[in-house]
């Protein structure tokens, strides 16, 4: 039989042909955006959608160091916590959305707080000067669409996009012309379709091995898994551009940025996935960007190409200040022992930067601002630094703020 990797390579070539649509003349994702503003911004608000790389603190009951979901807390956003942190004062892990928020001179907080069945919308509102800025609705394990995001049986609301942007125009009726939109979203779908790929993989193998299927029936087979979660990455992207169009832009939202997807094969979970089965995470990635694009063609949109921003951080980490851009700083050990064993994956949900028993759960060594990542998929607070820096920079080049 030929080998896996044979036959990755080969599905890739073949998602150009998914992705362009046979014949058609026209190649999808040709023409991007178009139409949105140049001018600065009078913002007044900064509302975001998506998933763990823009949540806040939606699962900070879950960091309980008591466990029953009072504080202290221990975690609560997907990097590396801190009960105290001097970038950010007040703030216990700046992420992106953060800082971005903060040099607008804006605050952000948690649309919603909550874990296992319960939770608590805009928990900011009990300060009544605060009430508006619930507008940070990304959730850790949400996917575009499917409320069944990752974590979810464990008790991770995974509250998807769509429900998002749908509770956002249930509290405040529509988008304001001086609100901020960022959407960054697109990941879990990924890694869903990748897992979901990866198990068909296993099985095909298996009963090739055994003699169960012919070389030929495996590797139709493994073409077509392929081709299935190409699709449904396509799929994912394509209901996005859809509730960018009809529920943001047609709601009265004028300056809305949108983020693609890195390679997600270049982050730590990345490279330990075979190197054979590589070019499939990447082309998930890529298919979904693709479409992205395409969905939103002639829509007067930003796009920001974190694809590109991640490929050339990782081709050059000293420009951007990283000496370490593959080992995660977290210490699963450590936060299995804290946590009594409850989380075994090394998850920065879970990860504290806080010198000290009983909070500190970092690699012996490691880092929190260079180096690139908390865990598999997860920036540092380094590593949401610079991603912030960047999309400044990014809404600098829109002429959206100065």
């Amino acid at each position: 039989m030929k080998s896996l990797r044979s036959w990755l390579i080969t599905a890739v070539a073949v998602a150009g042909l998914v992705a362009c649509g046979g014949g058609d003349p026209y190649v999808p994702g040709s023409d991007g955006p178009a139409g949105a503003p140049t001018t600065k911004g009078a913002f007044s608000a900064v509302v975001s959608f998506g998933d763990s790389l823009s949540d806040i603190g939606t699962y900070k009951p879950a960091t309980s160091l008591a466990g029953n979901g009072t504080p202290p807390f221990f975690g609560g956003k997907f990097t590396t916590n801190a009960t105290t942190d001097p970038v950010s004062p007040g703030d216990d892990a700046p992420l992106w959305i953060d800082r971005v928020a903060g040099a607008l001179g804006l605050v952000v907080t948690q649309a919603e707080i909550g874990f296992a069945g319960s939770s608590v919308k805009c928990p900011a509102a009990s300060v009544p000067a605060l009430a508006t800025t619930c507008t940070a609705y990304a959730q850790g394990g949400a996917r575009v669409t499917d409320p069944e995001g990752i974590g979810k049986a464990g008790g991770a609301l995974t509250v998807p996009v769509k429900t998002q942007i749908a509770n956002h125009l249930a509290a405040f009726g529509g988008f304001d012309a001086d609100d901020l939109v960022v959407v960054w979203a697109g990941a879990n779908d990924a890694l869903v379709q990748f897992g979901v790929f990866a198990a068909t993989a296993a099985q095909i193998q298996a009963q090739a091995a055994a003699g169960a299927l012919t070389p030929d029936q495996a590797n139709a087979l493994l073409l077509d898994a392929q081709l299935q979660a190409l699709g449904a990455m396509k799929q994912a992207a394509i209901e996005l551009g859809g509730y960018i169009r009809s529920d943001i832009l047609d709601k009265g939202a004028r300056y809305v940025a949108v983020m693609n997807l890195p390679d997600i094969a270049s982050t730590p979970f990345g490279q330990l996935v075979p190197a054979s089965a590589r070019p499939v995470l990447t082309a998930l990635s890529e298919n979904f960007n693709l479409w992205l694009r395409e969905s939103l063609r002639d829509q007067p949109v930003q796009l920001l190409d974190m694809f590109a921003f991640y490929r050339e951080l990782l081709a050059d980490p000293t420009g951007f200040g990283f000496v370490d851009i593959v080992t995660p700083v977290c210490s699963a050990a450590a936060i299995e022992a804290l946590t009594g064993g409850a989380v075994t994956d090394g998850s920065s949900l879970f990860c504290n930067a806080t010198p000290g028993a009983p909070y500190n759960t970092l690699a012996a060594g490691a880092d929190i601002d260079n180096w690139l990542f908390a865990d598999g998929v997860h920036p540092t607070r380094g590593g949401h630094a610079v991603i912030a820096a960047q999309v400044l920079d990014e809404l600098r080049a829109f002429g959206w703020i100065d």
